[in-house]
């Protein structure tokens, strides 16, 4: 069973049935005149529609990309670069996709300040920190949706709310959430927002970025002037006609979905908190995607915990996929107060719709046999136990 949508999804049978005229016969450049390019250019249109569709926004106001990365690096350097006369100070959280992090890391080696708001031991930001960090130097608040490791949900209409009322740009960073959760770009105050085919089950390499009308960008990719001069080069078609189906099924059917999804997480959280001595939910237990979940187990390591899982059948993680091959603690789950050493023995579950397929019991019970396998090759886990004794701790 595959339990790491977060970190990419199957593609579905319907996207791809739509996808293949695109990869074969309909091959066309849509920058061109003749009928070939023509068909490719109403398919670009009609898959730009859907996506605006499903945000409540406009169909000039989507700009396709190659992905979330590119999405959020656009919004963010591209505000930066256009409003740096104006100001140089950009408000974040601690709890960023890298996707924005490094990004905002590369714009302080150039001067720009950035204020890092904290999330506590919930994971969510607070409002208050929020109003007591802009100044008249803000240009830009970029805060995520919904957060890739731990799941849990910011304010964003509040933030922009919050941002409008101070005259700032404010982007989100929307990759977990889009298909998943309300997005509506209207009611939730949103000038720039980042999302991404692969998390919906749609092809990987395509995504897209919300751009309010109005709003100006400096551009990050030169060229023939695509995408209406915002990211040139010749577009992925079948891509881009793939994430608008994946879209439009993910929509249609958000409630139905986010409804079974937060049925099945719940089911999993609270039978692994009574089944699992030492085991903790990270993050905030109400205010969190309907699809994600991350434990810590104490006194064991998360990559051998995923190994074990895995020769079991089920696929998980212990974090972000694009961190995963780091040794350091996530700075995720340390920006939530927790000790590095507990942060080691994380597990990130992350559902798509077939989820459902699968027995809860059994999946948990192969949780709690493979921490109990691990913490009896523990020596954090023994030490711990003697301490416990010696305390009178049970």
């Amino acid at each position: 069973m595959y339990l790491d949508n977060s970190a990419t999804t199957k593609i579905s049978s319907e996207v791809l049935e739509e996808m293949l005229p695109y990869l074969k016969d309909e091959f066309g450049n849509p920058s061109t005149l003749y009928s070939v390019g023509r068909e490719s250019k109403k398919a670009l249109e009609q898959a730009r529609q859907r996506i605006a569709d499903s945000i409540n926004a406009k169909k000039d106001e989507i700009i396709f990309t190659s992905g979330g990365s590119e999405s959020d690096n656009l919004a963010i350097k591209g505000v930066a670069f256009k409003l740096q006369k104006k100001g140089k100070h950009i408000i974040s959280s601690e709890i960023e996709h890298p996707a924005v992090k490094e990004t905002l890391h590369f714009l302080e080696s150039l001067d720009f300040k950035v204020t890092y708001l904290p999330v506590y031991d919930n994971g969510i930001i607070k409002i208050e920190d929020l109003k007591e960090a802009i100044t008249p130097e803000t240009i830009l608040i970029t805060i995520m949706h919904g957060n890739n490791e731990i799941g849990t949900l910011q304010p964003i209409e509040e933030i922009g709310k919050i941002a409008h009322e101070n005259n700032i740009l404010f982007h989100t960073d929307a990759v977990q959430t889009f298909g998943k959760v309300e997005v509506d770009v209207e009611k939730q105050n949103i000038d720039l927002l980042s999302v991404s085919s692969h998390k919906i089950n749609g092809p990987k390499g395509v995504g897209a970025i919300y751009i309010k009308k109005g709003v100006r960008l400096v551009p990050l990719i030169h060229g023939g002037g695509q995408e209406r001069g915002i990211r040139s080069g010749t577009e992925n078609v079948a891509g881009i006609v793939g994430f608008g189906k994946a879209a439009e099924l993910a929509c249609s059917q958000l409630d139905e979905h986010a409804e079974k999804l937060s049925k099945i997480r719940d089911e999993i959280i609270e039978k692994v908190l009574d089944t699992i001595p030492e085991s903790y939910l990270n993050g905030d237990r109400d205010q969190r995607l309907p699809n994600v979940i991350n434990f810590r187990f104490k006194a064991i390591e998360g990559e051998s915990l995923i190994l074990l899982l895995d020769s079991k059948g089920y696929q998980t993680s212990t974090g972000s996929a694009c961190s995963s091959k780091t040794l350091e603690a996530s700075p995720v789950l340390t920006a939530l107060g927790l000790d590095p050493v507990d942060v080691h023995g994380s597990l990130r579950i992350s559902l798509a719709p077939e989820s459902d397929v699968f027995d809860v019991d059994e999946f948990v019970e192969a949780i709690a046999q493979s921490v109990e396998r691990l913490r009896k090759m523990s020596p954090l886990w023994n030490n711990e136990l003697d301490y416990n004794a010696i305390v009178g701790r049970k």
